[in-house]
């Protein structure tokens, strides 16, 4: 994984964190469910680049 791929998604993961906690502190359901997609949707981001990146090892 590219160090630009780790920043960007370390920097997605964050963003929705702090969607969830601003939907949580506004009590608006749907930013705390968009953070909480964001942040999903960055951990899946990562789980693939670590896939590629064990295929680029053999």
């Amino acid at each position: 994984m590219g160090l630009d791929d780790k920043i960007k998604n370390a920097a997605d993961k964050l963003s929705g964190k702090g969607k969830e906690a601003a939907g949580e502190a506004t009590g608006d359901e749907s930013l705390r469910a968009e953070g909480k997609g964001d942040q999903a949707k960055s951990d899946l981001k990562q789980a693939g680049e670590k896939i590629k990146d064990v295929f680029k090892k053999d």
